[in-house]
Parts: structure tokens; C-alpha cells; sequence
């Protein structure tokens, strides 16, 4: 009976920990945060590149943004719906994401869209890169 009792009581700790390291890799992964822009086509190239500028720059003022990128959408298939610039914040984890949003700086780029009312849609997609 205690080894039973024994073994019931190891077997519980390896998964408590096999929760609690699953959980905490998980908290630790890398977020990737994607957002695609429709610009009205009012927008001229000065405004886009000014937008472009602006968010290439919060990489240097919000901590925890480990890359950025971006481009123009070139597909051949004709499915963007009008959804022409796509950009790719890579953040250490989703705590760094988490501050981002709210961060002052990530505030004034919104700001910065509505005073140049050059945005038609946006749509955001934040993901961690799944195990290979």
C-alpha cells in the first residue's frame, strides 16, 4: 500500500512539473504579431513610407521587440482584398507584446494613423511559431 501511496505521489509530482514547464515554455515563447493594412487609395507613397517609418521605429522605443520587417503584398493569386502592406513584429514573448499594445509610443503611432487618415482596414494576427 505504500508503495502504491509512493508511486501515486511521484507520478502526480512528474506531472505537476511536466504542467508547470509546459506552462511556463509556453509564457517564454517568441510572439509573432502580423498586421496588414488596406490603404485608402487617397494615401500617396509619402504617406505610406511616413506610416511604414513610423512603426519600423517602435522596434528602438518599445523594449522586447526582438525583429522587425516588412513588404508589399505580391501574390499571384489575387486574395489580399485590397490588403496591400503587411508588417511583422517579432516579440520576445507575450509579455513583451502585452506591453507594446498599451505602450505610449505604440499609442502615438495610432494617433499618427488617424491624423493622416490614410487607413481603409487593418487586421491583426499574433501567433507563437508552432514545435517543428
Amino acid at each position: 500500500m505504500n508503495k502504491l501511496l509512493g508511486s501515486g505521489l511521484i507520478v502526480l509530482a512528474l506531472g505537476a512539473l511536466v504542467l508547470f514547464s509546459t506552462s511556463f515554455m509556453a509564457k517564454n515563447e517568441q510572439v509573432r504579431h502580423v498586421v496588414v493594412f488596406k490603404f485608402k487609395p487617397s494615401a500617396t507613397p509619402a504617406q505610406i513610407t511616413q506610416v511604414t517609418q513610423a512603426l519600423a521605429d517602435l522596434k528602438n522605443k518599445i523594449p522586447g521587440i526582438v525583429s522587425f520587417e516588412h513588404g508589399v503584398n505580391n501574390s499571384p493569386e489575387n486574395k489580399n482584398l485590397g490588403f496591400t502592406h503587411v508588417f511583422l513584429l517579432t516579440f520576445k514573448d507575450a509579455a513583451a507584446r502585452d506591453t507594446y499594445l498599451p505602450h505610449p509610443e505604440h499609442k502615438k503611432f495610432g494617433q499618427l494613423l488617424g491624423q493622416l487618415g490614410v487607413m481603409e482596414d487593418v487586421f491583426v494576427v499574433d501567433y507563437s511559431p508552432a514545435a517543428k
